[in-house]
């Protein structure tokens, strides 16, 4: 069924997306958009929830509705929600991982900021410390990787390797139990991988990526889950 609000909702986001109304532009209020769209204020009211939720459109006031940039957040765990649903595979998702997480680390290497290398050194050291914390272990695992995709300082492949990384990381829950090693064998190549970057150095960081992402693949290979989904709720990722 093709409710009212989600029509008005579309026509809002299409608007959006083809720079007609731009980040930071105020929105008229209810009553004057009810009216311009033909629309009851209810419908109206619904529409803008259905976008706030979407990250599309902002209140910094309660009287003030604007534009807003979707947070990259927001959209990764929506694609990743998507990709639960779908009955993604651990195999679709290295497939992926594995051209995209090395060229993260490339551009890592070339273009991360003293005070990115310093964070994500200062995240290494909390996951050595975290060893035997299975839940904090993913965090921080999931963190570092992300910081790496920023630090590289390209929108498009954060954005686009976010939502994989996000599925196939969380699913280091079912991959440990079975491969007592896998969490000693993580935190050796997060070492090696960070010394890469530190050096600046992206044909390394390349490379101890691909490892990393290989090693990882063996892991679900020897926990029998090549073909299993990474994550059964995808709750865990809102």
């Amino acid at each position: 069924m093709n409710y009212a609000y989600r029509q008005f909702a579309d026509e809002i986001e299409d608007q959006i997306m083809q720079g007609t109304l731009k980040p930071g532009e105020r929105l008229p209020g209810e009553i004057a958009l009810a009216e311009m769209f033909g629309v009851t204020r209810s419908t109206v009211r619904e529409g803008l929830r259905q976008l706030e939720s979407e990250g599309l459109v902002c209140r910094p006031t309660p009287r003030r509705l604007e534009v807003a940039r979707p947070q990259s957040d927001k959209l990764s765990s929506r694609s990743s929600r998507a990709m639960v649903l779908m009955n993604v595979t651990f195999r679709e998702l290295w497939q992926v991982a594995l051209e995209t997480e090395p060229l993260a680390a490339a551009l890592a290497a070339e273009f991360a900021t003293d005070a990115e290398v310093t964070a994500l050194e200062e995240l290494h050291d909390a996951l050595i410390a975290a060893k035997g914390n299975e839940d904090e272990t993913i965090q921080l695992d999931t963190r570092f990787h992300s910081l790496i995709a920023e630090a590289g300082k390209n929108r498009v492949l954060s954005l686009a390797r976010e939502p994989i990384a996000l599925l196939l990381y969380q699913g280091f829950t079912q991959v440990a139990p079975k491969v007592p090693q896998a969490i000693s064998r993580q935190i050796e190549a997060h070492s090696q991988l960070l010394a890469a970057i530190r050096d600046r150095d992206p044909e390394r960081a390349r490379e101890w990526s691909r490892r990393h992402i290989e090693d990882f693949w063996r892991g679900i290979q020897l926990a029998g889950l090549e073909d299993a989904t990474p994550i059964t709720d995808p709750s865990v990722l809102q």
